[in-house]
C-alpha cells in the first residue's frame, strides 16, 4: 500500500504527517500547496521540518495559487510563516524541493500497484491538476481523505471553510470526477481539542526535539486561548487519525457539493444525506471517538518529543 500526502505545512499538518509515520504507514511522497502561508512560506516550513524530524521520503513543491480565483492564505491566523509558536521555530535549512509535484503525482500513481490512497491537507489545486490534465491517472486513487468543509458553518467566512473557500473550484473538480471521498470537516475536528496543559508532557519528554515540538503545540493553542477559549482544535491531525484508523470514526455517506459563487456563500460545502436527492459521492465524519483520536495525536507527539 502507498500514501501520499498534500500540505500547507503548518503545525497540525506536520503532526498529522508524524501520526501516519509513527502509524508504521509509508509515506511515498509529499506534494506542498499553498495555504497556511504563500508556497515560499511553506516550502521553507517544509525544508526545516524535514531537517529537524528526519523525514526520510521525498517531498515535492506544487501549485502556488488556486485554479481559477486570486490567492487566500491563513496568514492573517498564523503568522506571516504559517506556523506560530511560543517560542522556538522550525530550522532555516535547505529547499531541494525540485521535482514538481503535478509530475511526481502522476508518477507515483502511474507506476504504483495495489493501494493509492491520499490524505490532503490543504486547498486541493494539486489533485485538481492531475485530475483534469490525467483523469486516467486519478481514477487510480484508491481513496482520498480531505481535512476541509463544514456541515454547519464555516471559519474562514460564516459559510466557508479555510481550504474549501481557498480553492472551491479545485474541490469541484475533485468530486465531479468520482475520486472515493472523505471529507474530515470543520465540526468532526473541533471535538478532538488540546489546552495548554497538554503541553506539559511533550516538553519535559527529554528528547532533542522536545522543546521545539512544545513550543510549536503551544503557539498552535495559543492560536485559541489568545481569543478567549480554553482548548484549540488539532484539525490535519484530526484528519491523520481519521485517515490511518477510520474505524475510529463513524462515517455518513452523503452527497457533497461546494458553491462556487456569492460573496457570503463561495466555498461553502453542502452535505445533502437524503436519498433521491442526488447521488452520493462521498463520505464525512459524523462521529469520532475523543479519547483514542486525542492518545494517537498527543502520544505520537510526545514519542516525536522524546526521540
Amino acid at each position: 500500500m502507498g500514501i501520499w500526502i498534500d500540505t500547507d505545512m503548518g503545525f497540525d499538518d506536520i503532526a498529522a504527517i508524524m501520526v501516519a509515520a509513527h502509524a508504521g504507514l509509508g509515506i511515498d511522497g509529499v506534494s506542498l500547496v499553498y495555504g497556511n502561508a504563500p508556497i515560499e512560506h511553506v516550502r521553507r516550513n517544509a525544508a526545516g521540518a524535514a531537517s529537524a524530524f528526519v523525514w526520510p521520503f521525498p517531498i515535492h513543491a506544487g501549485r502556488a495559487a488556486p485554479v481559477l480565483a486570486k490567492m487566500e492564505t491563513a496568514t492573517g491566523i498564523l503568522g506571516q510563516t504559517g506556523i506560530p509558536t511560543a517560542g522556538r521555530a522550525l530550522p532555516e535549512a535547505p529547499d531541494a524541493f525540485h521535482t514538481d509535484a503535478f509530475e511526481a503525482l502522476c508518477s507515483w500513481l502511474e507506476k504504483g500497484e495495489g493501494e493509492r490512497r491520499i490524505m490532503a491537507l490543504g486547498p486541493l489545486t494539486n489533485i485538481a491538476a492531475v485530475v483534469l490534465a490525467r483523469p486516467d491517472l486519478a481514477a487510480r486513487i484508491t481513496d482520498l481523505t480531505w481535512m476541509g468543509g463544514g456541515v454547519t458553518n464555516g471559519n474562514h467566512t460564516a459559510s466557508a471553510e479555510f481550504n474549501a473557500f481557498a480553492d472551491p473550484e479545485a474541490l469541484a473538480i475533485a468530486l465531479a470526477h468520482k475520486i472515493p471521498f472523505r471529507m474530515v470537516d470543520l465540526d468532526l475536528c473541533r471535538k478532538v481539542l488540546c489546552a495548554p496543559e497538554d503541553v506539559v508532557p511533550i516538553r519535559v519528554a527529554g528528547g532533542r526535539n522536545a522543546e521545539l515540538v512544545a513550543d510549536l503545540l503551544a503557539g498552535f493553542v495559543a492560536i485559541a486561548t489568545s481569543r478567549g477559549r480554553p482548548a484549540m482544535a488539532l484539525y490535519d491531525a484530526v484528519a491523520a487519525v481519521a485517515f490511518v484508523f477510520p474505524e475510529h470514526v463513524t462515517w455518513r455517506e452523503a452527497r457533497l457539493d461546494v458553491e462556487l459563487s456569492g460573496t457570503l456563500t463561495r466555498g461553502r460545502t453542502v452535505v445533502e444525506t437524503r436519498t433521491g436527492r442526488g447521488e452520493f459521492n462521498a463520505a464525512y465524519g459524523v462521529e469520532i471517538d475523543v479519547e483514542k483520536a486525542r492518545a494517537v495525536i498527543l502520544e505520537t507527539l510526545r514519542s516525536e518529543a522524546s526521540w
